[in-house]
């Protein structure tokens, strides 16, 4: 779903959200209450000025309105591979991004993520997952590494992981391992006005990823550990 689409279907056709490019932003009305939305279109690559045009419209959200809810709409293929990126410090800017995420959430902020077309690698680890929620439309395309490149790190051979994928969300791309796992919420269908106001009430305010994804069976472990780490802490 195009973005321009998936804002009138939530906000109705005077939603207020515009595009720079690749850069979305804007400050709708949702149920007679402004929410700024801020995001990516067009698989966009996350650079420098990306991220700290993103990073922007949080800070300015939160000195000139404490407490309004922001939306994070998603669409990126990754953070920006590019020589000058590398040299103007991409790493600090993605990590300044999701620093003013974790910061609008502290002062109580309901952040919300929402992958609407592909989410893959660091341009999706420092903004929805860092929401108190990201959801995701079904026909979303997520993953943070394709098993090739998968394969190249961990040195293990492309038919083992390929075998792994089958039974172990961990292993597998696709929005539904993604549920499965925790990392995304819910799922987005119908009217998506009504699951935004959902979304909104019934986000948790702490990080629930690993509880859910043991209750989902996708990752099996990780709330185990996580407890056993706070209790010898």
């Amino acid at each position: 779903m195009d973005w321009t689409t998936l804002a009138t279907r939530l906000f109705g056709p005077e939603h207020g959200i515009r595009a720079d490019g690749d850069f979305l932003h804007g400050t709708a009305t949702f149920d007679g209450a402004p929410i700024e939305v801020v995001g990516t279109t067009n698989h966009a690559p996350i650079g420098v000025r990306l991220a700290l045009a993103q990073a922007r419209v949080v800070l300015d959200t939160m000195r000139r309105h404490p407490g309004r809810p922001i939306l994070l709409l998603i669409d990126t293929q990754g953070q920006q591979l590019r020589r000058h990126d590398e040299l103007l410090g991409i790493n600090r800017a993605m990590a300044h991004l999701g620093l003013c995420i974790d910061l609008a959430r502290r002062r109580g902020h309901r952040v919300l993520g929402l992958v609407y077309d592909q989410a893959l690698s660091g341009g999706f680890i420092t903004s929805g997952l860092i929401a108190d929620a990201c959801d995701a439309l079904p026909e979303a395309e997520i993953r943070v590494m394709r098993l090739p490149a998968m394969a190249r790190i961990t040195k293990l051979a492309p038919e083992l992981l390929e075998e792994l994928s089958r039974s172990n969300p961990v292993f597998a791309p696709g929005v539904a391992n993604y549920v499965a796992m925790g990392g995304v919420r819910s799922l987005w269908q119908g009217d998506l006005a009504a699951a935004l106001r959902a979304a909104l009430a019934e986000a948790p305010t702490s990080d629930q990823r690993a509880r859910d994804g043991a209750q989902r069976g996708g990752r099996r472990r990780a709330a185990s550990v996580v407890q056993q780490v706070l209790e010898a802490a």
